[in-house]
Parts: structure tokens; C-alpha cells; sequence
């Protein structure tokens, strides 16, 4: 029997889309991690290089912020067996570029970031994206353990036409 893809619960209120799901083997590689260490987990966060793909941590050890916006909580746990939950957070900054899509956690050969619990094992996680379905209903985060990302135009540089010599 494979393993089947794995979409997140909705936690982001107001909104009834999921917005990010597990490939099967993200799936597969996830329970193995949550049996060697234990409740996990993932922060996409707004960094460049390795800050830029998916990190897993255990539970507890990377902190949330008002910063961070919870998009979806997955059960890793088999068919009967006890509930093993797996929140996705992203940077609120990160959210306000990707608000549109819809991400699907996959893995791929690799060295990733030496932070996250994959790394020993050659591979990596990534993120996959395409556009939502609909425009409706993207609410945003509202709770009180996150703030909704501002829709201020990013800033640009303006130069004068001459500049005196």
C-alpha cells in the first residue's frame, strides 16, 4: 500500500482552503523523523539560501511568533493509530509573497540545511507552489498569535535623471 498525499487542515480563520499538503514520500520521510525524534515541526521561513526551503525542528525547539502565520496542521499518524500533529508555519513576510498559492511539500535528493532534521540523511525538503484554484477566501491571518501581512507597495529606488557633476 502506498502512501497517500496528505493535505493540511485549515487554520488560518475565515478561510475554508486548505493551503499546503505533503507529498507521499514527504509523508513517509515525516513519521520516520516524528519516530527518531519524536513531535516535529515545519517553518518555511523568508531567508535566503538555506533559510528559503522548508525546515523541520522538533516541537518546541524553533519558537513562533506574531511573525509567523500557521497555514495548515497535519496528522502524520497511520490509520488507528494516535494523533500525531504537524503544524506549518511561514514568516508572515514569506505569506505575503505566497498568499496565492498553494504549496505541496515534497523531497529531493540533497544536502539541506544542516538545522533541520533531514539533513543527516541526504535529502531535502522543497517547496512546490501553483496558483490557488480561486481568489476566495483569502482572509489572512488573524489570530491572536499571528498578524496579517501588510499590502504596502514594496519600496523602490528612485533616482534623479542628472545627477551635478
Amino acid at each position: 500500500m502506498s502512501t497517500p498525499t496528505l493535505t493540511a487542515a485549515v487554520t488560518i480563520p475565515g478561510e475554508s482552503l486548505a493551503r499546503v499538503e505533503l507529498a507521499p514520500v514527504a509523508v513517509d520521510l515525516l513519521r520516520s523523523l516524528w519516530q527518531e525524534h519524536g513531535p516535529l515541526m515545519i517553518h518555511q521561513s523568508g531567508g535566503c539560501c538555506d533559510g528559503s526551503s522548508p525546515m523541520v525542528f522538533m516541537a518546541g525547539e524553533f519558537i513562533t511568533s506574531d511573525q509567523d502565520v500557521r497555514l495548515g496542521r497535519f496528522d502524520l499518524a497511520e490509520p488507528g493509530q494516535p494523533e500525531q500533529p504537524l503544524d506549518f508555519w511561514m514568516s508572515v513576510e514569506q505569506f505575503a509573497y505566497w498568499s496565492h498559492t498553494f504549496l505541496t511539500v515534497d523531497v529531493v535528493p540533497g544536502r539541506g540545511s544542516g538545522f533541520s532534521a533531514e539533513a543527516p540523511r541526504g535529502v531535502r525538503f522543497l517547496i512546490r507552489s501553483r496558483l490557488m484554484e480561486t481568489a476566495e477566501p483569502f482572509a489572512g491571518p488573524t489570530t491572536a498569535t499571528t498578524q496579517p501581512p501588510t499590502a504596502e507597495p514594496v519600496a523602490t529606488e528612485t533616482r534623479p535623471e542628472s545627477v551635478p557633476a
